[in-house]
């Protein structure tokens, strides 16, 4: 969703430290990444965020005059970002996955299921446009935390005024106080909504967390890659968690159990047969686009492969068919030679 240029500035921009006559693009610019960051966790959506950001600059830079010098530029861009984003989730659904909304299907299904929008998912984001350029190894793995799909869906079940209090003081380490100021409320229901938040994600169910790249991960990805474009998935299967998990959003299908995927994968899914893959990162963990067999020559986009690894195989494969949209966000090509 894209909001207008043309909307009404909301009358609690508040003042910033810069002037309008020292103030500049970049200065707004050198906060685009992290501001990215912010929204996606807030929506849910990589395109939405990219929107939601899109119009923080604009409001920013027209209230440009307002600038009274009392507070960071940085505090005022996520104000405005926050109020965007609390306007975007007004009155709309929580995003989801496939394995929350219905059980399971066997492997000889055919049928992928309803067809859903794309509002409906937690769709991916490439990690270079969210992640900390300079940071330190634990801070980079703690954002890596913060944006896999498993825990920005589960921010989804939260109320979109707990979500940001969450993202700000759990994520972003921001203060109660801070916090409170950024959303015109007092420490005490900073704290209260802390606390609920807090609560309601325990009752969630997540994934394990993400474990650092190592040689180890790095060689299974190898093994995966030449298994998937031999398509041999015998060999695939055993890289596999017994009880990991495939969908294909956007459709509401959904496979469990390692020796399930590797049926389903030599019966419904054998189209993906010659497929050729080409490695990007995606909320945290290793990604791929995969491209199927083109029949006018060389192959074309099919999916982007989101693959979650713990204990040293895959638990989750996740397909992402939204090429369209995806693979340029990803600066993937539209297609290759063959």
């Amino acid at each position: 969703m894209t909001i207008a240029a043309s909307e009404a500035l909301p009358v609690d921009c508040g003042p910033v430290t810069l002037s309008p006559s020292t103030l500049t693009i970049d200065q707004f610019e050198q906060y685009r990444r992290e501001l990215t960051g912010y929204c996606y966790r807030m929506l849910g959506s990589g395109f939405e965020a990219d929107d939601a950001v899109q119009e923080t600059m604009l409001r920013a830079w027209k209230a440009a005059d307002r600038f009274e010098g009392r507070s960071s530029v940085r505090s005022w861009l996520y104000r405005i970002a926050t109020n965007v984003c609390l306007d975007m989730l007004r009155g709309r659904q929580r995003r989801a996955r496939p394995m929350e909304l219905g059980p399971s299907s066997p492997p000889e299904e055919r049928y992928l299921g309803d067809l859903l929008p794309e509002h409906a998912w937690v769709s991916p984001i490439a990690d270079e446009r969210v992640l900390p350029e300079d940071a330190n190894p634990a801070e980079i793995a703690a954002s890596r935390e913060s944006i896999r799909l498993a825990f920005v869906t589960a921010l989804q079940h939260l109320p979109a005024r707990q979500r940001a209090v969450l993202i700000l003081c759990e994520v972003l380490r921001w203060q109660a106080a801070e916090a409170a100021e950024l959303l015109d409320t007092s420490v005490a229901a900073v704290n209260s909504a802390l606390q609920r938040a807090r609560a309601t994600l325990g009752t969630v169910q997540r994934d394990a967390p993400v474990e650092a790249m190592d040689p180890e991960q790095r060689a299974l990805l190898t093994r995966y890659v030449d298994a998937f474009e031999r398509y041999d998935v015998a060999t695939l299967v055993t890289l596999l968690h017994e009880d990991a998990v495939q969908s294909m959003p956007p459709f509401a299908m959904w496979l469990r159990g390692a020796e399930n995927i590797g049926r389903w994968l030599l019966g419904p899914g054998i189209g993906c047969k010659g497929s050729r893959l080409l490695p990007t990162s995606a909320n945290g963990c290793p990604a791929f686009g995969q491209y199927r067999v083109d029949p006018a020559g060389g192959h074309t986009p099919w999916a982007l492969q989101v693959l979650e690894i713990s204990g040293g195989r895959i638990s989750g494969f996740h397909a992402f068919l939204d090429t369209e949209h995806l693979f340029p966000s990803f600066g993937l090509p539209t297609h290759l030679p063959a």
